[in-house]
């Protein structure tokens, strides 16, 4: 497989999680997603580590500074600068939790929040873009906002990031689609036919240039966040093996348009959906 080697500003391009424990977080998914692990822990920082299918990075573990947090995935968007990053959001009503720091040569990034709480960070590229590996069973597939706000939340994001919407019910309630304006161009020059392939599968317009979706939590008390999804081969295979790694299937294998999906919690609390998938017959 070719390395994901670009992502253009205003696009989701990696994943991590913090733990206490990382050993104990890379055997789960080591597991469930049959990852190989990469340590890359720059001088001095908290262990990490690059988790990797084939190879190739799909997403990142580290080692957890401090227990206040809940454990959890976070999501990176990338971005030419994200010293530039902070006047937008904050002048957005949104907070930096971390200021810009430097990841050794790898690149620059910072920790936000946005105006509901949902954290995210973003991620200046140096040495590394992001994800060399998505939409491939074991990789990540998407990143979600799940926000009790959907308008405020576009304004937001629209101020910080340019991004547009479009709505979009895909059988789980109206959500609007993510898109930043000219990506499915970017993806159709990294893999030729990919354009035709969405049209040919009835892919809904403006689907190519979709990074994630907007969409209110699935409880009422639910906090904000971003949540991610991963592909598998088989949804119903991987729920079925969550419970003997010590991970709970919180919502059993179900349909929607394409995709057979289940949302799982790890061992230490975090959740995520899985999703397999299903091309219209």
């Amino acid at each position: 497989m070719t390395p994901r080697e670009t992502y253009p500003p205003g696009v989701s391009c990696f994943i991590d999680t913090e733990r206490s424990d990382v050993d104990a977080a890379m055997a789960f998914y080591s597991g469930l997603f049959g990852w190989s692990f990469k340590q890359v822990t720059p001088e001095g920082a908290p262990r990490f580590a690059l988790a990797q299918v084939d190879g190739l990075d799909v997403a990142g573990i580290g080692e957890a500074s401090s227990s206040d947090a809940p454990p959890a995935w976070n999501t990176y968007i990338a971005v030419e600068s994200a010293d530039a990053i902070v006047e937008r959001v904050e002048r957005a009503g949104g907070t930096t939790l971390v200021a810009p720091f430097d990841v050794s040569a790898a690149g620059r990034m910072a920790i936000f929040a946005d105006p509901e709480g949902a954290a995210f960070r973003v991620w200046q590229a140096g040495e590394a873009a992001g994800a060399e590996l998505v939409n491939a069973p074991g990789a990540w597939n998407w990143s979600d906002l799940e926000t009790r706000d959907v308008d405020a939340a576009k304004a937001f994001y629209s101020a910080v990031f340019g991004w547009e919407y479009q709505e979009v019910d895909f059988g789980a309630g109206p959500s609007a689609m993510i898109r930043v304006p000219g990506y499915g161009d970017h993806l159709e020059a990294l893999t030729p036919g990919t354009l035709g392939g969405h049209k040919e599968l009835g892919a809904p317009d403006g689907f190519s240039d979709a990074i994630g979706w907007m969409q209110t939590p699935a409880t009422e008390s639910g906090p904000a966040r971003w949540a991610v999804t991963f592909s598998v081969a088989d949804a119903d295979d991987t729920a079925a093996r969550t419970p003997a790694l010590g991970g709970t299937v919180l919502v059993e294998p179900f349909d929607v348009p394409y995709v057979r999906m289940a949302v799982i919690r790890d061992p230490d609390g975090a959740s995520f959906a899985i999703g397999t998938f299903q091309p219209p017959e």
